[in-house]
């Protein structure tokens, strides 16, 4: 079980900055793909149960890694873990400064991304992002986030259903057949024995989760006999 951390931020509805802008750290790979963690003081990672970023995992140590502030850096530091912390692919076996969008791993399987502040995210890694006069469906891929009608939804879609959603909005316009779909979200597995019904069940609880937001558009369009077409808002 991983528990959300109580300063995890990934409640804020809408790309808005705040008035003091943080450190943020965003997991990008594991199980905790999508979250993202302002560092007020210090931030810890480990299988703890006081670590503001706890994995249950135990490749992880109980008290892994911590990003702090010294001398006006934010350092990422190894507390002497077992299956070690790595800053761009490299074991750490000291405290290192951490720059803008420098990425770190904790015990190589879980990937996290550490900026300066939410501002420096770089929104030139949307998929893409779709205008109609103002934005009106964002997907960013390296977060996993996606806004709609300016509102960010909340909580983050599951994983098969952000895979469907960037398929789809990365194709705008095109009718991708539903065989397409399914080895593109499920690639990782046997894609030959997903059924249509699971496939069926995936886009409409997709199609609910975009109608919170904007309950009078259907961004997803089924064209019988042919497969899907995601529809930009006129």
């Amino acid at each position: 079980m991983i528990k959300q951390p109580a300063k995890s931020i990934m409640d804020r509805s809408g790309p808005q900055l705040r008035q003091k802008e943080c450190p943020v750290v965003v997991a990008i790979q594991g199980p905790l793909d999508g979250r993202r963690w302002e560092i007020q003081d210090e931030l810890i990672i480990g299988r703890g149960e006081d670590c503001q970023i706890q994995i249950d995992d135990r490749q992880v140590s109980r008290h892994h890694a911590r990003i702090s502030m010294m001398d006006g850096k934010m350092m990422l530091e190894d507390l002497a873990s077992k299956n070690g912390t790595f800053l761009a692919g490299k074991l750490i076996t000291e405290n290192v400064p951490l720059a803008d969008a420098d990425m770190f791993q904790i015990a190589i399987i879980y990937k996290f991304v550490f900026y300066n502040s939410d501002a420096t995210m770089p929104m030139e890694d949307l998929i893409p992002p779709l205008t109609g006069g103002a934005t009106r469906l964002v997907v960013d891929e390296k977060s996993r986030r996606v806004w709609v009608q300016g509102k960010e939804l909340t909580p983050p879609l599951s994983a098969p259903q952000f895979r469907l959603l960037g398929e789809l909005v990365s194709h705008a316009g095109r009718v991708i057949p539903r065989n397409e779909l399914i080895h593109a979200i499920w690639a990782d597995e046997e894609a030959e024995g997903v059924s249509e019904q699971a496939l069926d069940a995936l886009i409409r609880r997709l199609r609910d989760r975009l109608a919170d937001l904007d309950p009078g558009h259907n961004y997803i369009v089924t064209v019988r006999g042919h497969g899907l077409r995601f529809c930009e808002k006129e």
